[in-house]
């Protein structure tokens, strides 16, 4: 039952009640921000060292046409809610740019956004819980009742050739038991060495550029450099990496969630509550019919929309239900080619947005 709850929301329960029961000192705030800034630029790259280059051109078209239409799908739907609300959501372009992110990615590119827009935190926490709430309502309806229902307009799922079938699942993403293992901890101390220079070398990167535009450039050049780091088979190679990656992002969510004053939270905002319902619904509504007019199957669809919306951890979950285990390795390969591209779309569609 807990863990149908999910890590990231049960660490900003923690995190929200640690930083309301009055434990935390006056001083904390800076700490905070010190202790969510190096978790978000350590994660990404340890996330994005998983990343095999080569099987982006490997994957089946279908698989990867449709996780661009879905990303395309997101973009528009953000777009016209971003057109709608702007005058009734505060700071709307940086909203935008986070769901797009998010939506395309996950949540480290909703983290990552969230520093490189300079989001309040607040702000942050109460668009991370409505996505939260309606994520699972999204999971509920593609686990139970969606592949009847797109049946009815999509192809079923064949397959074609037996290079997918053949393909070497990826490591379970939710392996956590061996990380101390004499085989395992080692790589991680490498990893997390390897990371750090990542994190160097864009921090040195950002230097040359005007102050103003430091953070976003880090951001950027994070995910740059890690997924140049990706190419070298040995760091690709290395065990547990994406796990590290995740459980720093679960720090960070834990330590977000310690600053925010619940006071602020218990009030909804209906515009921004129907804003995160549309990103997510409309979009699986439109990137449906993109499928439609280009035949790609109801299987593939609904991998690649879980793979956009919800990110690679939830792509085994529905790939059971579905009860079509080839499709999980598209699934979390374009999920994880969602975590590189969606800080460049968040991060520069927001801006633009925010010249409209």
């Amino acid at each position: 039952m807990i863990n149908k709850i999910g890590p990231v929301l049960l660490c900003y329960i923690a995190g929200i009640t640690i930083g309301n029961i009055g434990i935390l000192t006056d001083n904390a705030k800076q700490i905070q921000d010190i202790g969510s800034n190096i978790s978000i630029v350590l994660g990404i790259p340890l996330l994005l060292f998983t990343i095999n280059v080569k099987t982006w051109f490997k994957l089946a078209g279908k698989a990867l046409l449709s996780f661009t239409l879905g990303s395309v799908a997101v973009i528009i739907v953000v777009f016209i809610g971003y057109i709608t609300f702007k005058h009734s959501i505060p700071d709307a372009w940086k909203i935008a740019g986070m769901l797009i992110g998010v939506y395309t990615g996950g949540t480290p590119n909703l983290a990552a956004i969230k520093e490189a827009l300079q989001v309040d935190s607040t702000t942050f926490v109460i668009v991370h819980t409505y996505d939260t709430v309606f994520s699972m309502l999204y999971i509920i309806f593609l686990v139970s009742i969606a592949q009847r229902i797109f049946l009815k307009f999509l192809p079923a799922f064949s397959v074609v050739n037996d290079e997918e079938n053949n393909a070497k699942t990826d490591e379970d993403i939710k392996l956590y038991g061996d990380i101390f293992t004499r085989k395992i901890f080692p790589q991680l101390i490498i990893a997390f060495l390897l990371s750090f220079l990542v994190v160097a070398i864009s921090f040195g990167i950002s230097l040359v550029f005007p102050q103003q535009y430091q953070t976003m450039i880090v951001i950027l050049a994070l995910t740059t450099v890690a997924i140049l780091f990706s190419l070298s088979p040995y760091v690709h190679n290395l065990k547990r990496t994406f796990q590290f990656g995740m459980y720093l992002i679960y720090i960070f969510c834990t330590i977000v969630g310690s600053m925010v004053n619940v006071d602020n939270i218990i009030h909804i905002n209906i515009s921004l509550l129907i804003y995160v319902f549309i990103a997510i619904f409309a979009s699986l509504l439109l990137h449906g019919i993109f499928c439609k007019i280009f035949s790609i199957d109801t299987d593939t669809y609904i991998i690649t929309s879980v793979a956009g919306i919800c990110s690679p951890p939830f792509v085994p979950v529905v790939a059971d239900a579905l009860h079509n285990k080839y499709i999980i390795l598209s699934g979390i390969t374009t999920g994880v080619i969602g975590y590189a591209i969606g800080n460049y779309l968040g991060i520069t569609l927001g801006y633009l947005l925010s010249t409209i």
